[in-house]
């Protein structure tokens, strides 16, 4: 059982490293052509055109955007649930809304893409709201993959807040406060390190969404200064792009493997605020 383990445990590492290896070869020739200031800094992204421009900045603005939009959505949400779910359900009631809850989890995220693009873009925002957008927005997208990672976000929240001793509420109720008091200023402080990894779990979730921003936000490339704008966020691009149009070995087959190289790091970077976050809040009982 022990070897089972190691073995399991080694794989996990050495796919991570394949990872790794299989962007980091590639996005090493494409910096050899372009300057990774020009990357990084750059506000046009044609790597297609007669004059080809490699700046990533309108990429990671709209991917900015939706995952901001996103968390607006689903931090209060998922939280609401989260109290009601922990705190005021019973027993019974919870037996039924928290599998109901977690549908939305199961939910194929083309699905999501294509009620962005019909209901939410279309019907929401151009007819019901009259808003003066496109066929496209990241806004339309952002409101959509914040109800995709409400779940996410509602379920390990609950889980850290069902995880505080009955005995902090207890005393807190011995004192004079209310559920809601004892809910805000003692359960919640006591779960804070689970409720952080679960908002940075949605965050992270939501940067690497792919079918919702493909379909719903739009195909151009550029500086998105207004969310009922069209643009095209890194996985979007990806997706997009690697649909076999450009020949393998070209600088622009490379821009693939740069952009999910940028998208990795940013990732892992969040992983390790994440970290750092929950060590930092974590409460022993």
């Amino acid at each position: 059982m022990k070897l089972a383990l190691r073995v399991a445990a080694g794989i996990t590492v050495v796919t991570t490293l394949g990872i790794v290896v299989a962007l980091l070869v590639p996005s090493l020739g494409f910096f050899a052509e372009v300057p990774l200031t020009d990357f990084l800094l750059g506000d046009r992204w044609a790597p297609r055109f007669a004059e080809a421009s490699f700046g990533v900045l309108p990429l990671v603005t709209a991917t900015l955007w939706t995952t901001v939009i996103s968390l607006v959505v689903a931090v209060p949400l998922g939280l609401g649930a989260a109290i009601l779910l922990s705190e005021y359900a019973s027993a019974r009631l919870r037996k039924v809304l928290k599998p109901l809850l977690e549908i939305l989890a199961g939910v194929p995220t083309v699905v999501y893409g294509f009620f962005a693009l019909q209901f939410v873009q279309a019907t929401v925002l151009r007819e019901w709201l009259q808003l003066p957008t496109g066929a496209f927005s990241v806004l339309a997208a952002g409101l959509v993959m914040g109800i995709m990672i409400i779940p996410t976000i509602a379920s390990i929240s609950e889980d850290a807040m069902s995880a505080v001793p009955q005995a902090l509420r207890q005393g807190s109720a011995a004192l004079g406060a209310n559920r809601m008091q004892t809910t805000v200023r003692v359960v919640f402080p006591a779960a804070l390190s689970g409720i952080i990894a679960a908002v940075v779990l949605g965050v992270s979730r939501a940067v690497g969404e792919t079918m919702i921003v493909a379909i719903a936000a739009g195909n151009q490339a550029v500086m998105v200064s207004d969310p009922l704008q069209q643009g095209q966020t890194m996985t979007g691009f990806i997706a997009n792009a690697a649909l076999g149009d450009s020949r393998v070995g070209s600088l622009e087959y490379d821009t693939l493997f740069a952009v999910g190289l940028l998208l990795f790091c940013i990732t892992l970077g969040i992983n390790a605020i994440s970290i750092a976050l929950v060590r930092r809040f974590r409460e022993a009982y």
